[in-house]
């Protein structure tokens, strides 16, 4: 059973990888994009890949390596390769990030992490940006939390800066096994251009069979500025340290 488990997982990791590696890159550096206040222990690993197609053909796929090492403290690593279509038009970019994490979240007690980056158009060679952002997580339970983040982003292209936030809840059955989540996030200042500005709303749906794997089912809207309907097949495999 669990040589089958492993063969669907890597499986449809390679499928959504093949379709991806873009210049739409979330701060969270996955499929959501409200980050949590979350580090795992030195030695973890995991790979994040996603597939978002719009009602009007845009496209954004991606795919994450992650890495947690001791660096005198858990510092997570992580690169989003990614591959987006807008209007026709195709990108590719890379946004290398650092997280640490400042303050353990616990049930009613609010956790506090720190994370920064910065992103990479691989067409044109050249640096596009960069971000730095507060995730904050307050668990409610053991099955409820919500997550809160505010930040900086810089659009080195245009020259422009914004203030960037996020908030979403975390709902999730007792064995972990299905999680519920409901997020919104966006920019704001820089520019009065509705597209840019606009809040962005996600709702997705997580299926979590095995601790190594998940897969979730995501409804988005004006996921990259524009008033259009997005659904997202997102997979995550996890490498726990010492196994």
């Amino acid at each position: 059973m669990r040589v089958g488990i492993t063969t669907v997982i890597l499986a449809l990791s390679a499928a959504t990888a093949a379709i991806a590696p873009a210049d739409v890159a979330r701060a969270a550096g996955a499929a959501y994009a409200v980050d949590t206040a979350e580090v795992s222990e030195p030695g973890n690993c995991k790979v994040e890949s996603w597939y978002s197609a719009a009602a009007n053909h845009d496209a954004i796929a991606a795919i994450t390596p992650t890495c947690v090492v001791d660096m005198f403290r858990p510092i997570e690593l992580s690169t989003q390769f990614n591959r987006t279509r807008a209007d026709g038009e195709w990108g590719t970019g890379a946004t290398p990030k650092i997280k640490t994490n400042l303050i353990p979240s616990a049930i009613g007690s609010l956790g506090v992490a720190v994370a920064a980056g910065a992103s990479y158009d691989l067409i044109a060679q050249q640096n596009t940006g960069y971000f730095a952002y507060v995730p904050a997580t307050l668990r409610l339970s053991e099955t409820a939390r919500i997550n809160l983040n505010a930040g900086w982003q810089w659009d080195r292209i245009a020259g422009r800066h914004y203030l960037s936030y996020g908030a979403g809840v975390d709902l999730r059955t007792p064995d972990n096994v299905w999680t519920l989540t409901g997020e919104m996030f966006g920019l704001a200042g820089g520019t009065d251009v509705p597209g840019v500005i606009q809040p962005r709303f996600q709702l997705g749906l997580r299926w979590r069979p095995v601790d190594r794997f998940n897969v979730d089912v995501i409804y988005g809207r004006n996921l990259a500025g524009e008033n259009a309907n997005w659904i997202t097949l997102a997979t995550t495999v996890r490498f726990p340290a010492g196994k």
